[in-house]
């Protein structure tokens, strides 16, 4: 059974049978969601926020919980945040479930469904489509597969295509499952934390410090963000959404990043993350000027996973992504250390 953290009542639709890049088809598809705000009467103030990896649709209640509200980037006293649960997950939308079958999916497939989602709810164009990580591909598919239904994108750490680093640690991943069995995903999750966050930024917050047991603490951060995802999440939609990240590459069958990405009519903000081990910000760069788009980076020693606790730079990048420039230039790429408060959080 899935193991959801959601603590709001989730919204659930039912969608008609998607056709997938397999060749296959999903015959019944429910897709959860959240929608934090209010849509107006043209429904065209939606903005789409995409979650990552392990996250949920939860994104004003949980992983982006400083930025979704009234007042924050995402004002839902002026936008409806549309946050749903991608396809393959397992809180609440349509995906594996331990022992059975499940058709393998791609980021092409989780777009299209988020595509026909907003197509139920009337929503023909977003003014934002954001998200980072998984999230942040799935944004790039979404651009791609439906050119002109969204006006602005804001993309945190993810690739165009999947590099092979990143393929590398996936490939780890799912050893550490099939040798380990059901001990195999906490494993996997130690694995992945490591390549999310850098060395300098795990030195400088446990360096050689020992725990309580004999182990340094660096283990015990590590055995604790394992065994938290063994209690919230279940291995076949970890695998099943690796499967589709390592899948993912935007340009597959269309002529190149740049040839889709360019006629997509979307302003279009890649972010990167110096020192980033699962996304380089290289990776991010070179997308984003094949597709004509501006490239901003947030300063963080935190690695992959600065989209997801530098709230004040993510804060800014998003407002510049909206048009809100006053806004972002009080804030935006500053030359800073992260805080001890900011060291202290851990990714939910």
């Amino acid at each position: 059974m899935p193991h959801a953290t959601e603590t709001r009542r989730l919204r659930f639709a039912q969608l008609p049978p998607l056709p997938l890049e397999c060749g296959e088809t999903l015959p019944h598809v429910t897709m959860a969601y959240h929608l934090d705000g209010t849509l107006n009467a043209a429904r065209d103030n939606v903005i789409l926020v995409l979650h990552a990896l392990t996250g949920s649709a939860d994104a004003a209640g949980d992983w982006w919980k400083g930025l979704i509200g009234p007042g924050l980037a995402l004002d839902t006293d002026r936008f409806a945040i549309l946050a749903p649960n991608l396809l393959g997950s397992c809180y609440g939308s349509s995906g594996p479930t331990e022992g059975d079958r499940f058709p393998p999916l791609t980021t092409r497939d989780q777009a299209r469904a988020v595509g026909v989602l907003l197509e139920q709810l009337g929503v023909a164009r977003v003014a934002l489509v954001t998200g980072g990580s998984l999230g942040g591909m799935v944004a790039l598919e979404f651009i791609a597969s439906f050119p002109g239904r969204a006006a602005r994108a804001a993309v945190f750490a993810a690739p165009a295509a999947q590099p092979a680093v990143a393929i590398a640690w996936s490939h780890v991943q799912r050893e550490a499952i099939r040798l380990a069995g059901r001990e195999g995903l906490a494993l996997a999750r130690q694995l992945a934390m490591i390549t999310y966050r850098t060395a300098e930024g795990l030195q400088g917050r446990f360096g050689r410090l020992h725990g309580g047991a004999g182990t340094f603490s660096v283990q015990e951060w590590l055995w604790a963000h394992g065994a938290r995802l063994d209690a919230r999440f279940t291995a076949a939609a970890y695998l099943t959404l690796l499967d589709a990240m390592d899948a993912h590459d935007v340009g597959r069958g269309r002529g190149g990043v740049g040839e889709r990405l360019r006629h997509a009519s979307t302003a279009i903000t890649g972010i990167g993350i110096p020192g980033d081990l699962f996304a380089p910000a290289e990776e991010v760069q070179r997308w984003v000027r094949a597709a004509g788009g501006q490239y901003r980076t947030i300063v963080s020693e935190h690695g992959h996973d600065a989209f997801l606790l530098e709230t004040a730079q993510v804060d800014a990048l998003l407002r510049e992504a909206l048009g809100e420039r006053a806004a972002a230039a009080r804030g935006a790429r500053p030359e800073r250390r992260p805080t001890a408060s900011s060291l202290a959080r851990e990714v939910a």
